[in-house]
């Protein structure tokens, strides 16, 4: 008896160690990583572009977004100032690699932040989280996560920049926003029974508190991400607002659910190459823990996140006027193109050719970053023996975002600081 209370009482000291060593931990994060405040620094115009050199221009067809009639073939030179918006939970990872790549082929300037791998989100975006961000900088590609601040922005990159984002199906995403970063939102820790998301969205409005630390990923969190007011109400005219100025921003609007139509779309655009957009699934998840959605739950999520489910039909209507713009059947020749061209990439690069569990992921550099809790996000082994032709392009593009993020010389060190304290809860 005497030795099982004292196997209790070490059992409860060490959970209060532990407990306040995170605690301490999350303090010390909270307050390490809340944004730098620099005043007045001075307005310096950035120039209009920041191409340091001519890209090789190349013949391609053109499109409407052309002033050549469709169909016609001429020159065009690559664009290299891009702003991408990176969504959550939106395949951004796999585009994010797309980008990283292509910066490095034409050895072009990242606007990156420093210490962590996003623009201190929530917060939004201001130019003074640069890394080693100076007034009148030229920059070409700022592509981390960040809560979007259209002024801010203008006063780091060129006029000719071109804005490009992407949105997913807002009940999909929901559910994948719930699963990732449901433990991280403290009002989902009193809701009962093992299936959170479904009690959830059986009564939302009793679980959810607009100003709870975190709520914003549960409630209209692509529009949060845009900048605007996530927890406005469908009819409320700021809604239509706020549309109206994303679309202003933005010439290119991507969807999750047609990925490779959309890195066409992205091709048209930008006036790249095929080489350009070959990728790899970064960041999925396995699919036993995908939550699916009952008609009845995808109704209620979609009603919970009606903002979202507004601004996705407005840039869904938008995104197919662009593939008519484009032609039907020249969009599904290159996606087809793009499709077997992955498939040949597949072959040479990947190990057993699919993603494997985090558990069987080989090297510790491409261990993708995992949600608190458990190891649901899964990975990719290198093959042996690649030849030299395709080594370095195969390790680039199975190198996860983290990693990547540091051979471009970021430093992290907030980001794995946060990665040591996640590693010990899921111990």
């Amino acid at each position: 008896m005497v030795v099982k209370q004292g196997r209790q009482w070490r059992s409860m000291c060490k959970g209060l160690v532990l407990g306040t060593l995170l605690t301490s931990c999350m303090i010390l994060l909270y307050c390490l990583s809340a944004p730098q405040v620099h005043f007045n620094l001075p307005e310096v115009p950035v120039p209009y572009s920041c191409a340091h050199r001519p890209a090789q221009a190349h013949v391609t067809p053109f499109t409407n977004g052309s002033q050549h009639a469709a169909g016609q073939t001429g020159l065009c030179t690559p664009k290299v100032d891009v702003m991408f918006m990176k969504t959550h939970k939106t395949a951004s990872s796999t585009l994010l690699n797309i980008l990283f790549r292509f910066g490095e082929k034409h050895r072009l300037k990242f606007a990156f932040p420093d210490s962590r791998n996003d623009f201190f989100y929530p917060s939004p975006f201001q130019r003074s989280l640069v890394k080693d961000y100076r007034p009148g900088m030229c920059f070409n590609i700022i592509c981390n996560h960040m809560r979007f601040n259209a002024p801010e922005l203008a006063k780091v990159l060129p006029t000719d920049t071109s804005y490009i984002t992407i949105l997913r199906d807002p009940a999909e995403l929901f559910e994948s926003s719930f699963h990732y970063f449901g433990r991280l939102v403290p009002m989902t820790w009193k809701i009962p029974g093992k299936d959170k998301m479904g009690e959830f969205l059986r009564d939302p409005r009793h679980y959810f508190d607009p100003y709870g630390f975190n709520s914003f990923y549960l409630k209209n969190l692509l529009f949060f991400d845009f900048g605007q007011d996530n927890t406005l109400e469908l009819g409320d005219p700021r809604v239509e607002e706020g549309i109206r100025a994303i679309a202003g921003c933005f010439q290119l609007v991507m969807l999750v659910e047609h990925f490779e139509e959309s890195l066409i779309l992205l091709m048209d655009a930008l006036c790249w190459e095929m080489d350009d957009l070959l990728f790899f699934k970064l960041n999925a998840r396995k699919g036993s823990t995908v939550s699916k959605l009952t008609p009845e739950l995808r109704a209620k999520a979609l009603e919970w996140n009606a903002v979202d489910w507004r601004l996705y039909q407005h840039f869904n209507a938008t995104f197919w006027r662009k593939v008519e713009a484009y032609g039907h059947q020249r969009m599904a020749d290159d996606v087809a193109e793009l499709r077997s061209r992955n498939a040949e990439m597949a072959a040479v690069c990947i190990e057993g050719g699919h993603a494997v569990d985090a558990d069987s992921i080989q090297e510790t550099v491409m261990q993708p970053w995992q949600p608190i809790g458990e190891k649901s996000i899964m990975g990719y082994n290198l093959k042996k023996n690649v030849d030299k032709t395709h080594l370095k392009l195969c390790r680039k593009m199975l190198t996860p975002e983290l990693q990547y993020l540091t051979e471009l010389g970021v430093n992290l060190w907030i980001t794995k600081l946060w990665g040591h304290v996640r590693d010990m809860i899921n111990w």
